[in-house]
C-alpha cells in the first residue's frame, strides 16, 4: 500500500507540473516550518484547548455574580389543604397561580472562588506553554524530516552518477569483449554491477518519495500537492565551536515551554490545595426574591390579587461546616500528594532534558570529526576509483577490481553525505536548545 501511494504521488505531481507548465516551488526549511506552524493539526488542537481554558477562566470569574431565576406555577388542590397564596386552611377546591423571581449571591466561600480564578488564570498560562511546546515539537519534526529528505535526494545523485559510470563500463566491456580483449566473466561482472547500481537508484528514489510524504504530512499537504526542498551546498556547511553544554542546559531550562508548563503545574496543584482547605471555612451568601400569586378562595380579581399578594424577601445564610464524612480531609491529603507528584514530574523533565542535551552535545562534537574524516575518505576513494578506471581502460586492472573500487567510492560518498546531514541536524538541535532560530 505504501509503495502504491508513493507511485501515485510521484505520477500525480509530474502530471500536474506538465499541465501547468510551471516549475515546482522549492521550499526552504523556514518555508516548511512557517507553513507547518500555521496549518498543523496538533498545534491547532493545542490552541483550541487553550481557548477552552480561557472560557473556564471567564466562568470562574462569573461565580462572583448573582444567579437569578424566575418561576411560574399553576396548582389545583381538593380537600383539606393550605392555600399556597393566603396560607389559610381551607376545605374547598383551590386553584392558585404563583410567580416569583429569586436571586442568590455568594459573599464568602473560604476564598475558594478567588483561588479558582487564580488557578484558571494559571491554566491559561500553562496551555499557552503547551501551544508553544507543540510548535517546537513540530519545528523539530520538520527539521528532521527536511534533512532526511535532503539526504535522500543527494543519495539519488550519488546513485545516478554511479549508475552512469557503470553503464559506460558496460559499453566499454562489451566493446572489449567483442574485440576479444577481455573474458566473458569480466563482461558479465560489468553487467551485474550496472544492474546492481540501477536497483540502488530505484531504491534511492523510493526512499526520497517516502521522505517527501513524511514532510507533506507534517505540513498537512495533500498527496497531490507538489513539494521540492531547497538543496544546500558543501560550501554552506560550517564547523562551529561546540558550546558549553551546561550553558546550553541552563538556557533550555529557562526557555523551553514544556519545562515552564511542568513547573506551573506545581502552582496549579497548590491552588487545588487552597481550594480544598476552603471547605473547612464557613460560607456566607446573600439571597432575595420577589413573588406574587392568585387564589380562587379570595374575593378579589386576578389583577388585584397580584398587587395585594406581592411580596419581597431578602436574607443572609451562614453555613458552618462541622462534619462531612472526612470528604474535605481526603481532598486536602490528595492535593498535597498531587503537589509532590508534580514536583517529581518537574525534576524528571529536567533530567530528561539534560539527557537530550548531553546526547545532542556529544553527537555534535563527534559529528564534526566524523564529517572531516568522511570527507577525507571520500576524496581518497574518489582518487582511487579514477585511478582504477584509467588502469582498467589500459587493461591493467580486472573488472572485478574496478567494481571493488567503485563500491568503495560509492560507500565513501554515502558515508560523507550521511555525516554531513547528521552534523547539520545535531548542530541545529543545539541551536534550538539555546533558544536560537533553526535555519540552514
Amino acid at each position: 500500500m505504501k509503495k502504491q501511494l508513493v507511485i501515485i504521488t510521484l505520477f500525480s505531481s509530474l502530471f500536474l507540473q506538465a499541465q501547468t507548465g510551471e516549475s515546482i516551488k522549492k521550499w526552504s526549511l523556514k518555508d516548511c516550518i512557517d507553513y507547518a506552524i500555521s496549518n498543523n493539526i496538533t498545534i491547532k488542537t493545542a490552541e483550541l484547548t487553550k481557548n477552552t481554558a480561557e472560557n473556564n477562566y471567564t466562568l470562574s470569574k462569573s461565580k462572583w455574580l448573582p444567579s437569578i431565576n424566575g418561576s411560574v406555577s399553576q396548582n389545583l388542590a381538593n380537600g383539606s389543604s393550605i392555600d399556597p397564596v393566603t396560607s389559610t386552611f381551607v376545605t374547598s377546591q383551590i386553584s392558585s397561580t404563583n410567580g416569583a423571581i429569586s436571586a442568590s449571591m455568594p459573599l464568602y466561600q473560604g476564598n475558594q472562588i478567588r483561588n479558582q480564578i487564580d488557578q484558571s488564570e494559571l491554566l491559561i498560562k500553562q496551555n499557552s506553554f503547551f501551544v508553544e511546546a507543540a510548535k517546537n515539537n513540530i519545528e523539530l519534526s520538520v527539521l528532521e524530516a527536511y534533512i532526511q529528505t535532503l539526504y535522500a535526494k543527494e543519495g539519488i545523485r550519488v546513485a545516478e552518477n554511479t549508475l552512469n559510470a557503470s553503464v559506460k563500463e558496460v559499453e566499454r566491456a562489451a566493446s572489449n569483449y567483442n574485440a576479444g580483449s577481455i573474458a566473458l566473466g569480466d563482461y558479465t561482472d560489468a553487467q551485474s554491477q550496472a544492474a546492481t547500481q540501477k536497483y540502488n537508484l530505484i531504491n534511492a528514489k523510493n526512499v526520497y518519495q517516502q521522505q517527501l510524504l513524511v514532510l507533506k504530512q507534517l505540513l498537512e499537504l495533500s498527496p497531490l500537492d507538489s513539494l521540492e526542498v531547497e538543496e544546500i551546498t558543501d560550501d554552506e556547511i560550517t564547523v562551529d565551536l561546540v558550546p558549553n553544554k551546561i550553558e546550553v542546559y541552563q538556557n533550555a531550562i529557562n526557555m523551553l515551554p514544556e519545562l515552564n508548563a511542568s513547573l506551573l503545574q506545581v502552582d496549579i496543584n497548590k491552588k487545588d490545595l487552597d481550594i480544598a482547605k476552603g471547605s473547612y471555612l464557613p460560607s456566607l451568601s446573600l439571597s432575595g426574591s420577589l413573588g406574587t400569586g392568585y387564589s380562587n378562595t379570595m374575593d378579589y380579581n386576578f389583577t388585584d390579587q397580584l398587587d395585594l399578594n406581592f411580596n419581597q424577601k431578602i436574607g443572609l445564610t451562614l453555613s458552618i461546616p462541622i462534619f462531612n464524612r472526612n470528604e474535605t480531609k481526603v481532598k486536602v491529603q490528595n492535593a498535597k500528594i498531587s503537589i509532590e507528584k508534580s514536583e517529581l514530574a518537574y525534576n524528571t523533565s529536567k533530567k530528561e532534558l539534560y539527557a537530550k542535551i548531553e546526547t545532542a552535545w556529544q553527537n555534535t562534537a563527534s559529528s564534526q570529526e566524523q564529517l572531516l574524516a568522511a570527507e577525507a575518505a571520500r576524496t581518497a576513494a574518489e582518487q582511487s576509483y579514477k585511478l582504477a578506471q584509467k588502469k582498467h581502460e589500459l587493461n591493467a586492472l580486472s573488472t572485478t577490481d574496478l567494481v571493488i573500487a567503485q563500491n568503495n567510492y560509492t560507500s565513501a560518498a554515502q558515508n560523507y553525505i550521511q555525516a554531513k546531514y547528521l552534523h547539520i541536524l545535531y548542530n541545529q538541535l543545539l541551536q534550538f536548545y539555546q533558544g536560537n532560530d533553526i535555519k540552514l
